[in-house]
């Protein structure tokens, strides 16, 4: 049987969304990923969210870690994982590899996100295991 998603994950997903939107609101589609990034990042600290930029995730394979140079964008509260676009449109390897993320870092919610869209909302793809 599949647990529910703990309220901390759902707010601390909740909390990304608020800033996430408040950066796309004030700066609008069409700029860098990293700026998106550091963006929000900052929107997060200023409301008092624990927010990892560009976290190594290591692979462990047969019992022996490799690192392996994956690094996540952004993970919330230590349970949301955020990866973060600024591209024409999402496609499903980008599904896939935030689905990788979470496998490998064992975390239930990640949250793919593009800003290079008008609407944001239109942008935003979640992934629950």
């Amino acid at each position: 049987m599949i647990q529910p998603i703990p309220a901390s994950t759902e707010e601390a997903v909740s909390r990304f969304l608020d800033a996430a939107f408040a950066v796309h609101r004030e700066l609008g589609l069409g700029l860098l990923e990293s700026v998106y990034e550091a963006c929000i990042c900052h929107e997060l600290q200023l409301s008092g969210v624990r927010v990892q930029r560009q976290a190594a995730l290591p692979v462990v394979y047969r019992g022996m870690q490799i690192e392996s140079g994956l690094r996540i964008d952004l993970i919330v509260e230590d349970e949301v994982i955020v990866e973060l676009k600024a591209i024409e449109a999402l496609l499903p390897i980008h599904e896939a590899q935030l689905l990788t993320y979470l496998k490998i870092s064992k975390r239930r919610v990640g949250l793919l996100v593009n800003f290079n869209v008008s609407l944001l909302k239109q942008g935003i793809k979640r992934i629950a295991l």
